[in-house]
């Protein structure tokens, strides 16, 4: 437990990751702030402060679970219910965010839905932001306000690091290489990719060769978040086509859409590791998956921020 040296701090969860919060609160120290959030029959959104928030430093953890629309607007009317009570400054702390996929136009006459989100939350009033492993970088330049870009990678890595692997770690595309390459340094092992292409005129790509060797090793597959599981379907029967022995995939995000984990049941894959960003309903936890916690890490950044201290020092930045 870490002693606070101020007080004026307040946590909020949210209905995205009641569980994660309730961690992070056990992390710094002190109890979730009391709320009601309401929904009417017609769907609207109430929320109702149990208590003043004036002047405090307030933390609304709420990751963009599913029901995905619902819980953004439960973020957003929260953040509008504490600036109309006078908070100090509040920060939405968004373990998942979002349309983070949808980053740029990838073809005529479509949105940049990772922008409209990120005015919707400045709009709402919020002060900072803070999320963790965005599928795409250059959506930090979408706010306006400050925020911390966080990454779990280092919690996954370390727990690889202590099976002492003698293995290769390979991403399922080339978009994520940098990633790749520093999970690879952090394990001090090689890097493989996935080498995709279109299918015809069609949006689908498929995966058709390795850049790099995996024969003979244990492989380790990283990416940002699993959906629907056909990125690591495609990589998985890749790697075992080429001679992989055992194969892990780590991966911060379990989204886990429709057919992912029937997929990653079906698949010759040893362990499957991943975090608490998202809560996983206990239909969808296979015997042979491991989620780690990102609550330390938040909790952490939390208590810097709001103490004023340098969040790259507890990088070594």
């Amino acid at each position: 437990m870490v002693k606070l040296s101020v007080g004026d701090i307040k946590l909020f969860a949210g209905s995205g990751c009641p569980a994660l919060a309730q961690r992070i609160a056990d992390y710094i120290g002190i109890p979730l702030s009391p709320w009601d959030i309401v929904e009417f029959p017609n769907e609207n959104l109430l929320v109702r402060l149990s208590g003043s928030v004036r002047g405090k430093d307030v933390y609304i953890i709420q990751s963009h679970s599913r029901p995905v629309h619902r819980n953004i607007m439960e973020l957003l009317i929260a953040i509008d219910c504490m600036k109309r009570d006078s908070v100090g400054r509040v920060t939405a702390v968004v373990p998942y965010m979002a349309y983070s996929q949808s980053d740029k136009k990838v073809e005529p006459r479509v949105p940049i839905t990772a922008r409209l989100l990120a005015d919707m939350i400045e709009v709402a009033g919020a002060d900072r932001w803070m999320t963790i492993d965005l599928h795409a970088g250059q959506i930090q330049g979408f706010y306006k306000i400050p925020g911390d870009s966080l990454t779990a990678s280092h919690i996954l890595m370390d727990y690889l690091n202590e099976k002492h692997l003698d293995g290769v770690v390979v991403t399922p595309d080339l978009g994520y290489a940098k990633q790749g390459r520093n999970a690879a340094a952090r394990l001090d092992l090689p890097l493989a990719f996935v080498e995709k292409r279109r299918v015809g005129n069609t949006r689908e790509r498929q995966a058709l060769s390795i850049i790099g060797s995996v024969a003979n090793k244990d492989v380790i597959i990283v990416d940002d978040l699993v959906d629907t599981a056909g990125s690591i379907e495609q990589a998985v029967n890749l790697v075992k086509s080429q001679g992989a022995r055992d194969v892990y995939i780590a991966f911060t995000h379990p989204v886990l859409s429709d057919p992912a984990v029937t997929r990653l049941r079906n698949l010759p894959i040893k362990e499957i590791i991943t975090t608490d960003t998202l809560p996983i309903p206990p239909e969808k936890i296979l015997p042979n998956m491991t989620v780690l916690t990102v609550a330390k890490l938040l909790g952490e950044v939390i208590l810097r921020s709001h103490e004023g201290r340098s969040v790259g020092e507890l990088f070594n930045e």
